[in-house]
């Protein structure tokens, strides 16, 4: 048997337990805001030359961290990026500072998801994209091939 003083330690230590678990009357898990809103600036570049901000560019079309973007935007790269002039570069340096999931959800047209803020409603970036979303020639999407030489050096 326990001893009466063991009894009492074991009795207030369960009670005074209890008053914690209770919480004193305070609800438990109280309403908590679940909505997190962050926007991370981007990095302002100067100086760029053309030819650097299409490799950049070239590499964030292709790694953007969820597969769906990297295949609609690497095929994109892959078509238009060797053409644009520099103020296209300036556009789709723009929308790739957009969300992963954002981007993709307009380029499948998916607005009820995330609905299309004004200023991609005109965007010609934007409609090739959803151009390739839509793949009207069936094929099965894949990474396109990373060609790394000089355009002067290629045939």
């Amino acid at each position: 048997m326990l001893s009466k003083s063991c009894r009492a330690i074991s009795q207030r230590s369960f009670s005074q337990s209890s008053l914690v678990f209770a919480n004193y009357g305070k609800p438990q898990n109280p309403p908590i805001d679940t909505e997190i809103k962050l926007k991370i600036q981007p990095i302002v570049r100067t100086g760029e030359t053309i030819e650097v901000k299409r490799a950049r560019l070239l590499y964030q079309s292709r790694k953007r961290g969820i597969l769906e973007s990297d295949l609609l935007l690497s095929r994109f790269a892959d078509k238009y990026l060797k053409t644009m002039t520099m103020e296209e570069l300036d556009e789709y340096d723009k929308l790739l500072d957009e969300a992963d999931w954002d981007i993709y959800y307009w380029a499948t047209k998916n607005y009820k998801i995330t609905p299309l803020p004004d200023k991609w409603k005109d965007s010609k970036i934007l409609k090739e994209i959803q151009k390739i979303a839509n793949n009207e020639e069936k094929v099965i999407m894949r990474m396109p091939e990373l060609n790394l030489e000089p355009e002067s050096n290629t045939k």
